[in-house]
């Protein structure tokens, strides 16, 4: 086993978007983007993803793009911005265009007042149409939000929420700044419930300072306990080079790459023996969920989300370092929330950085989605999307399969698949295809 971590867990993309994210670059902005916006014409429903980069806390584990503040008025400051923001590329598109999804993530969205949230479903539903089914989704940190913030995203409308966990052992909450007791949590799991939200998720994250296989299924039976709807399971990546708080992390307390793939394949394990389907690298659903349904139709997708059910082609992402994507390519917001702020006061899309898609782009992007979906993909399907454009996934797929000395790989000239054994490096399989992946100075986290 070890042969095999140290051929296939070398650090790699999560690809979450093909090409991924150090890969866009500044020619992008706001004239392309706006661009974009307005060639939005088609009838189908958009996605809209709402970043909030503020935290009652800073957990030391955390990569997101966030900051901890112990006053609100930045919040509320941002809360104007976002508001303008949302005018601002609504104006663009060329028409009123319907909704079926709303993404909040953070950061902690649950941060929001009241009385902010209620002025955000406003200017939604003066540019948009919220279709009656949108699954309305919401980061949740169950430390720091009471009954009556619940009650306001209820209003609000969520239909789903992602409850973090992460881990209940005290010693490894102590170790990432993040005390957080079981009764906490499960009080907002029944809170929830009482207030109609149908959808509960619950985030644990793998490879964390002291975690160990057992104190990880123990925190697995206490999340198991709760009967989410869905687990996101996250491997650790620890990137102290990109997020200084990681530092306060103890890295002699780390799990190695051997000790990681144990517990990766236990939390399989435990989870598909309690009756959850598992979806991708690391979500796990319940037998009638949305995304099991999904998984059944073969139309899982994956963006920077994660896994969704969601099949809008459409993302549209609204605040500080927030990324959409939309016909012509994505478009990556300023990360610093300043700058952000000072741009849309100026009345100017917040576009840093993006990258425009090529016809070979999207061949590579959607086979690189189909292996991280569902491990497979038909070279057929991507010709008859793109044509010659697929050619060079064509040639790369002979390659791979042929460069297999471990049989991790089928191949019959259509159909490329990793099969179950190979599964588990399905990330390391995917960058082989990436026409990307090398240039420059990213650096990522391991594969498993």
């Amino acid at each position: 086993m070890s042969d095999l971590l140290s051929r296939y867990a070398a650090p790699v993309p999560r690809y979450t978007s093909y090409p991924t994210a150090p890969h866009f670059h500044a020619s992008v902005g706001s004239g392309e983007y706006a661009q974009w916006l307005s060639q939005e014409t088609g009838p189908e429903p958009l996605s809209l993803y709402l970043h909030i980069p503020f935290c009652d806390r800073l957990c030391w584990y955390c990569g997101c793009h966030t900051k901890q503040t112990l006053r609100y008025e930045p919040v509320a400051a941002y809360v104007d911005a976002l508001l303008d923001e949302i005018a601002l590329t609504a104006a663009q598109l060329p028409g009123r265009k319907s909704v079926g999804a709303i993404h909040f993530g953070g950061g902690s969205p649950t941060i929001l007042s009241t009385s902010d949230l209620f002025r955000l479903r406003q200017a939604l539903d003066r540019h948009f149409d919220i279709v009656s089914t949108a699954e309305i989704s919401v980061e949740i940190d169950p430390g720091y939000v009471d009954e009556g913030k619940l009650a306001a995203w209820r209003d609000f409308g969520m239909t789903r929420a992602s409850v973090g966990v992460q881990d209940f052992d005290p010693a490894v909450q102590a170790a990432i700044n993040r005390p957080q007791s079981f009764e906490q949590t499960k009080k907002v799991v029944e809170l929830l419930r009482e207030y109609g939200v149908g959808g509960i998720n619950l985030d644990v994250v793998y490879g964390l300072p002291h975690q160990t296989t057992d104190s990880l299924r123990r925190t697995l039976d206490l999340a198991l306990a709760m009967r989410p709807d869905r687990f996101a399971i996250f491997g650790y990546a620890h990137v102290p080079w990109m997020k200084k708080h990681q530092t306060l992390i103890d890295e002699r307390a780390l799990a190695g790459v051997e000790a990681r793939y144990a517990m990766l394949q236990q939390i399989g394990a435990q989870l598909t023996q309690a009756g959850y389907l598992p979806v991708g690298i690391d979500h796990f659903a319940r037998p009638g969920d949305s995304l099991a349904k999904a998984l059944e139709e073969r139309a899982v997708r994956r963006n920077f989300q994660g896994y969704t059910a969601d099949r809008a082609a459409s993302l549209i992402g609204f605040g500080a370092s927030a990324i959409g994507r939309i016909g012509g390519g994505y478009a990556q917001n300023i990360q610093a929330t300043g700058a952000y702020i000072r741009c849309v006061r100026e009345g100017r899309l917040p576009i840093a950085k993006g990258f425009a898609l090529t016809d070979v782009d999207r061949a590579v992007g959607d086979a690189i989605e189909a292996l991280m979906c569902s491990y497979g993909f038909s070279l057929e399907t991507l010709t008859q999307r793109y044509g010659r454009s697929a050619e060079g996934v064509r040639i790369d797929a002979a390659r791979i399969h042929q460069q297999d000395r471990d049989g991790f790989i089928r191949f019959d000239g259509d159909r490329f698949e990793i099969l179950p054994e190979g599964q588990p490096f399905v990330r390391t399989f995917a960058s082989r295809f990436d026409r990307y992946f090398g240039e420059g100075a990213a650096r990522h986290s391991v594969a498993v």
